[in-house]
């Protein structure tokens, strides 16, 4: 059998996945613990140091302001220096920062943590999806990206619970439970800062456990068409190309949707009348099963039936049509059950749309281009839960901020369906080789 034979790159992806996805899985577990544990203390810093709904949803947004103003530099930064030292200082600093949130004694201090964990963070995300384009051909990486987002997945069903334990430490050693919570999730993401510098090639030729051909095998298989290696005079393919432009506005309405909903979702529990930290946390991460589920099934379903956008499109109607359900019913275990099924779809969506994205883009022009459509969806993030906390403190319930995120979950599905048309037509259209698409 010819070393380059589908058997042979198969068994080598397959080593690369077992190598690689632990330690980007890791990274991202890490970064979905420390970018949301700040959910869990919401009450208890209005308690303590008088944060306002507002002030949170303003304080937790502003989180993707700094995040999405450095990605791109980030992510050129990455191109140069590789995903093992960058994505390892990413983590340290943010890790950092982290920490430094038991500081906080009021809303200044609030905002500029924020700002500056959203700082040190930037170009995590992207970077993890630039990586997989160097390892893995397009044929793997719906599977690749589903088992990336296990991550954050398993962070909501450990690191919920784990937080509202922390949060049970409240008054030990003098500190808050929401200290506590800051400072050990901290310091844990930068001994794991430490684990990627070790652990992590940042291509197939860095790697130690490939030999020479197994390694030219992996990058030969991955590589797109050939893309330019300077960003002046390419603004335009790496931004401004359609299907690009449509990418980024799905991702915006999916996050701001996700945000909205994921950065209020323990006071949304509590609300329905969980009491504790510790047993409002293990409720919160029991959601976080759905969002496993979501992002195993639509990859093993992807691979049975393929069809990337049309199940991009069914999950953007779907996970809308059960925020709606939310709205209009008051039985609260049918509101349990629908934010399961959201949370199911919301997240079960996007290895499709990444693995689309790829597709369309690769060496310096996936790395900008990724990070451009992250930009797009950091700005959602942040939009997500400011919106939903004004609506919240002005209309003093639920309903009115719900209602916002199912009109901007009708949005996505519309722009979802745009997004499945613009594919379909350069699927179908004459190759262009000016542009590094993978189609």
């Amino acid at each position: 059998m010819p070393f380059d034979s589908e058997a042979q790159h198969a068994a080598v992806t397959r080593r690369a996945i077992v190598r690689l996805l632990p330690v980007l899985g890791l990274a991202y577990f890490m970064s979905y613990v420390d970018r949301t544990n700040v959910a869990l203390a919401k009450t208890q810093l209005e308690a303590d140091i008088g944060i306002s709904a507002a002030a949170y949803g303003l304080g937790a947004g502003v989180f993707f302001i700094s995040y999405a103003l450095l990605e791109v530099p980030s992510n050129l930064v990455l191109y140069r220096v590789g995903a093992r030292a960058w994505i390892a200082r990413i983590a340290v600093t943010w890790g950092l920062v982290s920490a430094a949130m038991m500081f906080v004694q009021g809303e200044t201090s609030f905002y500029l943590l924020r700002f500056a964990l959203g700082a040190a963070e930037a170009g995590l995300y992207p970077a993890l999806m630039y990586t997989v384009t160097l390892w893995f051909s397009q044929r793997y990486r719906v599977k690749v990206v589903g088992l990336i987002y296990t991550a954050p997945a398993l962070a909501s069903i450990v690191g919920a619970p784990a937080g509202g334990a922390l949060m049970g430490l409240d008054g030990a050693a003098g500190l808050h439970g929401w200290q506590w919570l800051f400072l050990v999730e901290g310091l844990v993401t930068v001994a794991v800062g430490a684990v990627v510098w070790f652990a992590l090639p940042s291509r197939p030729q860095d790697a130690r456990w490939l030999s020479a051909e197994e390694a030219a095998l992996l990058s030969e298989r991955a590589a797109g068409a050939p893309s330019p290696h300077r960003l002046r005079g390419n603004m335009k393919l790496a931004f401004g190309r359609p299907v690009v432009l449509v990418l980024a506005a799905v991702y915006f309405v999916n996050q701001l949707v996700a945000s909205a909903v994921g950065f209020n979702l323990p006071a949304i529990v509590e609300g329905l009348g969980v009491e504790g930290p510790t047993n409002i946390g293990l409720v919160t991460g029991s959601i976080g099963v759905a969002v496993l589920a979501g992002v195993l099934f639509f990859p093993w379903l992807h691979g049975r039936i393929g069809n990337d956008t049309g199940l991009i499109v069914l999950c953007a109607v779907a996970g809308t049509a059960a925020l709606a359900g939310f709205l209009f019913t008051d039985a609260v275990a049918a509101r349990f059950t629908l934010l399961f099924v959201a949370n199911f779809f919301l997240m079960g969506t996007l290895p499709m749309f990444w693995s689309v994205a790829m597709s369309r883009m690769s060496g310096l022009m996936a790395a900008v281009g990724l990070a451009f459509i992250n930009t797009v969806g950091l700005l959602g993030g942040f939009f997500g839960p400011f919106v939903f906390g004004m609506l919240e403190e002005s209309a003093g319930s639920e309903s009115a901020p719900f209602v916002f995120v199912v009109l901007a979950g009708t949005v996505g599905a519309a722009l979802a369906t745009l997004l499945r048309y613009l594919v379909r037509a350069q699927d179908r259209a004459p190759a262009q080789p000016q542009v590094p698409a993978g189609v």
